[in-house]
């Protein structure tokens, strides 16, 4: 039998607080994004769920939240993997940039191509800047060819995919029930993989932070189905309010 799959995006991070563009930069949870995490683990035991793996990003704010929700679940010990591979998006020079800010100053046409578009990237950051990825220790032992100055959508499926056919599909295949918690845009990215959603359609996706997603497959590894876990009306208004971050 084919194993079950939760996905779950970080709890609310500090940048997250302040409307601001993440991407790489490193930054912590929230207390409220704490509290998130930790529900989503009792959210996720009381649905009966019992991990065999997990997989997170190498980024604190989902390797923190995950460790906070195995705890919820007395699985802190479940062995686990972190790649970049599942990183959130790299956003380039909007790193750090208020949202809403940017859309006052370039436009909301444009600022929804730079956050929702399959394809068009925000503008890069240069080897010199503190935002690229080759300045950080953590990936020193990486080809600097693969560590991106921006993404679009497009890119994080590119690097995303492999990470889930040779690390995570093997998994489920053998019965073992995983965990991946990631980022908004590496979970875009998986989702609209698993559904088949359109690069048209993608651009309307919003996932909410801490709330876990569980997805049933058949045999072949198609989707059975796929639902949030948790209260609906909470979950609807989460992830509107994540459409509304930019005021686009």
């Amino acid at each position: 039998m084919v194993g079950t799959l939760v996905l779950l995006r970080h709890g609310q991070s500090t940048w997250n607080e302040q409307n601001l563009f993440t991407g790489w930069h490193d930054v912590p949870l929230t207390e409220k994004g704490r509290a998130e995490a930790a529900q989503a683990g009792v959210t996720m035991k009381d649905a009966g769920l019992r991990f065999d793996f997990a997989h997170t990003s190498v980024l604190e704010r989902a390797v923190v939240t995950c460790n906070l929700a195995l705890e919820a679940m007395g699985q802190i010990w479940l062995p686990l993997n972190r790649s970049w591979r599942l990183n959130e998006r790299h956003y380039g020079a909007l790193q750090g940039l208020d949202k809403k800010a940017t859309t006052e100053r370039h436009g909301a046409e444009q600022t929804k191509l730079w956050r929702r578009s399959f394809d068009v990237p925000p503008p890069p950051v240069d080897t010199s800047s503190a935002e690229h990825p080759v300045n950080d220790r953590r990936y020193r032992l990486l080809d600097p060819g693969v560590l991106p100055a921006s993404e679009c959508l497009k890119d994080v499926v590119a690097r995303v995919l492999p990470y889930w056919s040779e690390a995570v599909v093997p998994q489920l295949r053998e019965g073992l029930d995983v965990l991946v918690t990631a980022h908004g845009n590496s979970l875009r990215a998986l989702v609209m993989h698993l559904e088949g959603i359109s690069v048209d359609d993608i651009a309307e996706l919003n996932i909410p932070t801490g709330v876990p997603r569980r997805y049933e497959f058949t045999e072949s590894l198609a989707v059975r189905s796929a639902s949030y876990l948790g209260d609906a009306a909470a979950i609807e208004a989460a992830a509107a309010a994540v459409a509304k971050q930019a005021g686009t």
